[in-house]
């Protein structure tokens, strides 16, 4: 365009550091140039189309994108943490019996910069909402992260280097269903982020009935690629279990797990199941949880409960199902 080179300077670090959703907002920039980058340029930002707050405080968030796509992002307010659920897909393709998002065709993955806007939206909501800024970013909302594999790398990219938001890439995590192909790149990358895997049981027959992916993915290539991961990060992996009643939640499950467990440097998520419309499954007593846990405990394992937030919202792990309609 013949303008200076501190030109394009300006105009990214207004993008990628000041998060500006338009060229208006440009200030800096001379009207002459900001029109002209209206004229030539389309900022596809991504919009709040709707918002529902949880009585404990969760806020669900349906985005609408630049082609009218809609996915979903969870505020969690808690009292040491505020933390972003983001999605990186419109949809999902792994079809896993449990999740709402699994009853949704994938329709497209979300480039970096949507990833992007989703991270700095939550953000604002939390600095208006509760006037403390987020500390943690999850890839635990619609979509398999490690099949957008380079988006998601990139959008994290853009959310912790300096020249963008300057996050820690330690106060991110990435929850995959188990692209054991994927889970080794990342380690051939030596990524700085934590990582999360989304195992529910620890018996590749019945992980397989639940998770279609562990037909591809099984147990044994996941401990390979779990270790693979670890060897080359030094980062300890989490273990994601959501406790479904009678199907994943009885002591031989609990011994299952131990034993996987055992194989990997890990610690152990019981996360409350969140029943869904689509299926018959019924979250675990918490005294079932509590026992399960301590089964766990007993084989010298770090094991955290999870209490789901949001569910009166549909806000809570596995509830995101895109009900809004532009």
């Amino acid at each position: 365009m013949g303008e200076p080179v501190f030109k394009a300077k300006q105009i990214f670090e207004w993008l990628w550091k000041k998060s500006a959703f338009s060229f208006e907002e440009m200030t800096n920039l001379s009207k002459p140039l900001r029109e002209k980058l209206i004229e030539k340029f389309e900022i596809k930002a991504v919009k709040i189309l709707t918002q529902q707050k949880s009585k404990d405080g969760t806020i669900k968030l349906a985005f609408k994108l630049w082609d009218d796509n809609i996915i979903e992002g969870v505020l969690i307010p808690t009292a040491t943490r505020m933390t972003a659920c983001v999605s990186s897909q419109v949809g999902c393709s792994l079809s896993c019996k449990f999740c709402a998002t699994g009853f949704l065709e994938r329709q497209r993955n979300l480039d970096p910069a949507e990833i992007y806007d989703q991270v700095v939206l939550i953000g604002q909501l939390a600095i208006k909402n509760y006037n403390i800024p987020l500390s943690n970013i999850v890839f635990m909302g619609m979509g398999e992260p490690l099949l957008n594999y380079a988006n998601v790398m990139k959008g994290i990219e853009y959310i912790t280097k300096p020249e963008g938001l300057g996050m820690s890439p330690q106060r991110i995590t990435v929850s995959t269903a188990g692209v054991t192909k994927m889970i080794k790149r990342l380690g051939d990358e030596n990524v700085k982020f934590n990582l999360a895997l989304s195992l529910h049981a620890a018996n590749n027959e019945r992980r397989s009935s639940i998770m279609p992916i562990n037909d591809t993915n099984n147990l044994e290539m996941l401990v390979e690629a779990l270790n693979y991961f670890h060897d080359k990060t030094g980062t300890r992996v989490t273990l994601e279990y959501c406790v479904i009643n009678d199907t994943n939640d009885h002591e031989e499950e609990a011994m299952e797990l131990a034993q996987f467990a055992k194989k990997v440097k890990c610690k152990i998520n019981l996360i409350e199941y969140n029943p869904i419309q689509m299926a018959d499954f019924k979250a675990s007593s918490a005294e079932k949880i509590e026992k399960f846990a301590k089964i766990l405990e007993q084989q010298k394992l770090i094991v955290n409960i999870r209490r789901s937030r949001g569910k009166d919202i549909d806000a809570a792990c596995g509830q995101l199902a895109n009900k809004e309609k532009v």
